[in-house]
Order: structure tokens, then C-alpha cells, then sequence
């Protein structure tokens, strides 16, 4: 790839990771035919074998994604099934996090052969913890001093301004908005060129997570060529390959870079409450309408959803006050699916797939799988929350996951099948001999 500069020999292989949160594959395509990613579209232009459609991890969120990234493995090894879940044997909810990440990641691999790695930003990281190398936490991380290793790193970010993620709480100001994805873009390359050439790594991991954020709160900016916000929406992409362009320059003819998403995106036509639904449905009674919690949930309940797709048996010996017998499991699986896949909104039904958890997963953590995983069409944004009245409603967000189109674009030719986010690590670990 001589067109990124002038190309230096090195004496090892060294493997790059640059992620783009949420950018999916079509609209990536479309950024590229019209001009607004050069950087990455020089690249895709290399041909199909370069540039590909990629699945993501169910469910199709960051926290899961990411830790199949960085695992290369399904949750029922790595122990990743939500942002948030219940503790075991009670209703009061925890935030899954990098201590509980059951499976080995890539850098962990890689220190046991003498090798570094510099990481970047990468969602489910927190609170860091050493390996050989450096790490800043990305979403969620609450605490600059706990999101770093090694903790001497901490003052050189803090000079350079350096930001965890943007102010998501002020996402509907679009003003407020953009100003903060392009200050916190503009931090996040001062950490990669401080630790690019100020360290001796063998990978790097840079993430850039304003692309997500960005289509959640202006998806209809991002889609709309005649909405008032999408040249800002435009620029904010310009600025992101702009930013993959100056990493990109500083390949050797050694080196691979592997650019991916965790997931891809689309625009919502409808949010929908799963726990309504099935409060509707007559599956799930709370003791207290609405409910403060899960703990309100009634002993009648036979089944609830968390966040965004996953439902569970309200099963006997498993919860407080689960009364569903495990010979009883099975028909009531069977029940909860052809409910969920005759569920409709103005004569379109929202659930595209119904998944129980042998389809998808296998591993030691395998019991702690959800029932069913539900896929929607695109659209169709499942939540989990217990208090709407309503199965459909809408808030601020008009941009929501999807897991059919996320992206993988390589520097070098990547294998025929269509990839999985699970592969990428093995693609990473082949280069550096691992």
C-alpha cells in the first residue's frame, strides 16, 4: 500500500487494529463512493478479498462484540452477555466488566510470548488491568486513574486533554453534540501518536467510538442528505479517516492493519419494550406496576427480558421466587418463541430470528446463557426497560445496532468466507506468529 507514504523495513511484523464503532458496511460504501472517506476507500478499492460484510456476536452490542474481539470467542466463553445482568440467585442488577471477562484476550496471548501491546480505547476494558504493554479503558470507564496501565501514563494523558468518550448525556443538542465528538476525536489522536512512537509495541489497538454515538443521536443526519445537520455529520466521518489516514501513513511494508466495526447500524422506525410485551402477554407480573425493579417481579412470572434481546425462564432454585420447574423449561422455550415471532406493529412483524442458546453458544459459562436471544429486523430496537406501558414508543435516539452489518477491511487479502467478529483476533495472532 505505497499511496500511504513513504514505507520503512522494520525487523519484526508488527499488527494494527484500528476500529470505527458501529460504522456499517453499506454506509461505509456509500461514505466511500461519495468521497468522504479517501483513506478508507483507497483501501477498499483493493477489491472484495479487502473489503468485507462482517456478522457480530449476539447480542449485537459493545460490551459483547468487543469482548468476542478481543477473546475470539463466544459468550459462553468469555462470560460477556449484556451491558447489564442479574447477580446470581437474586434480582439486583451489576455491570458486567473486564474482571469478569472469563477468556484470555489477544494481548494476554501475546505478553506469554514476550510480545507488547498498546490499547486504545477499547469498550469492556475497565477498570485496566496490567499486561505487557499499555491500556486506556473505553466505554465504560468512570475513572481516568483506573482506566490506565500503567498508571505513570496517567499524567501525559491528562496534559494532553485526553477523553474517555463524549458527554452522552447532552446527545440531543447536536450543537453540544458535534463540538464534543470532534474534541474528544482530536484527544484520542494526540494518545495514538504519544503511544505510536513512544513505545515499543507489536500491536496496536486504536478505537474510535464517536462514530457510534454519533448514529445513535443524528442516524436521521447521517441518512438524510437534506436534513440541516448532515454536512456536520459528513465532517465528523471526514475527520475520523482523516485520523485512520495519518496511522495508516506510518505502515512498513511488514506491518498489517486490520480495520473493523464491532456491529453495524441503521435507523430506528420503533423502539420495543420486550418486558411490556410480555407483561401483555400474560409471561411476566410485577407485584407493583410500574416496578423500581426486578425485585418487584411477581412469583407468577414465568419469564422477563434484560437489555436488549435476552429473555430468561423465571426459573425454580435459579431465582428468588422462580416457580418454573425445570421439566417445564422446554415447552415454555417453544411457547415464548412463536410468541415473540408473531409479535407485529402495523401488520409487520418485528422479530426477524429466535435463537436459543445452543444455536449460538458453547462454553464452560454456557449456563449462564439467556433462554432465547431474540434478532429483530432492522428498525426494531428491543429494550429492556420495566417501566414503559407501552410495547412501542421512541425517545431522542434514532440510530440502533444491527448484527448483519459491520465491516472488516485489511491491508491484506482476508479469507474467502464471510467473516465473524470472532475471527479477527486468529487473523491478528497469524501475523504476529502466534
Amino acid at each position: 500500500m505505497a499511496f500511504f507514504g513513504k514505507l520503512l523495513s522494520k525487523k519484526k511484523p508488527r499488527a494494527v487494529l484500528i476500529g470505527l464503532d458501529g460504522v456499517p458496511y453499506t454506509l461505509l460504501q456509500t461514505l466511500i463512493a461519495k468521497g468522504v472517506t479517501p483513506n478508507l476507500g483507497r483501501l477498499a478499492a483493493a477489491g472484495p478479498s479487502y473489503f468485507k460484510q462482517m456478522d457480530a456476536t449476539l447480542p449485537e452490542i459493545s460490551s459483547v462484540s468487543w469482548s468476542s474481539f478481543m477473546t475470539g470467542v463466544n459468550p459462553a466463553r468469555h462470560g460477556i452477555y449484556g451491558f447489564m445482568d442479574l447477580k446470581p440467585g437474586t434480582y439486583q442488577m451489576y455491570f458486567p466488566s473486564y474482571p469478569h471477562l472469563k477468556a484470555e484476550t489477544i494481548w494476554d496471548r501475546l505478553g506469554k510470548q514476550g510480545k507488547r501491546s498498546v490499547v486504545i480505547n477499547l469498550p469492556g476494558t475497565y477498570p485496566a488491568r496490567p499486561h505487557d504493554g499499555v491500556l486506556i479503558s473505553g466505554f465504560v470507564a468512570i475513572d481516568l486513574k483506573k482506566a490506565v496501565h500503567p498508571p505513570s501514563i496517567l499524567p501525559a494523558l491528562e496534559s494532553m486533554g485526553y477523553r474517555i468518550d463524549v458527554d452522552t448525556s447532552k446527545g440531543a443538542d447536536a450543537d453540544a453534540l458535534y463540538k464534543d465528538l470532534s474534541e474528544t476525536l482530536a484527544a484520542r489522536e494526540k494518545a495514538f501518536d504519544y503511544f505510536w512512537t513512544g513505545e515499543d509495541w507489536d500491536l496496536f489497538v486504536a478505537i474510535i467510538t464517536g462514530t457510534d454515538r454519533l448514529q445513535h443521536f443524528q442516524w436521521h443526519a447521517v441518512a438524510d442528505e437534506t436534513d440541516p445537520n448532515h454536512g456536520r455529520a459528513m465532517d465528523f466521518y471526514a475527520k475520523a479517516d482523516a485520523v485512520v489516514g495519518r496511522l495508516l501513513a506510518r505502515l512498513t511494508d511488514q506491518d498489517l492493519c486490520i480495520l473493523m466495526s464491532d456491529h453495524g447500524f441503521c435507523g430506528i422506525q420503533s423502539e420495543v419494550y420486550v418486558n411490556r410485551y410480555l407483561v401483555n402477554e400474560g409471561i411476566l407480573a410485577w407485584e407493583k406496576d410500574p416496578p423500581e425493579s426486578f425485585a418487584d417481579m411477581a412469583s407468577s412470572s414465568r419469564a422477563f427480558a434484560l437489555d436488549p434481546s435476552r429473555i430468561y425462564v423465571h426459573r425454580k432454585g435459579r431465582y428468588p421466587k422462580g416457580l418454573v420447574e425445570e421439566k417445564d423449561v422446554p415447552a415454555l422455550r417453544e411457547e415464548l418463541r412463536s410468541l415473540f415471532l408473531s409479535l407485529e406493529k402495523d401488520g409487520v412483524r418485528v422479530i426477524k430470528e429466535v435463537f436459543f442458546p445452543e444455536q449460538i453458544y458453547s462454553g464452560p459459562e454456557f449456563d449462564r446463557a439467556p433462554d432465547l436471544v431474540l434478532l429483530t429486523k432492522d428498525g426494531y430496537d428491543l429494550k429492556g426497560n420495566i417501566k414503559k406501558a407501552e410495547v412501542f414508543g421512541g425517545t431522542h435516539f434514532t440510530g440502533m445496532h444491527n448484527r448483519h452489518d459491520a465491516f472488516l477491511l485489511s491491508t491484506r487479502p482476508l479469507p474467502d468466507k464471510r467473516p465473524h467478529i470472532e475471527d479477527v483476533p486468529g487473523l491478528l495472532m497469524e501475523q504476529l506468529g502466534g
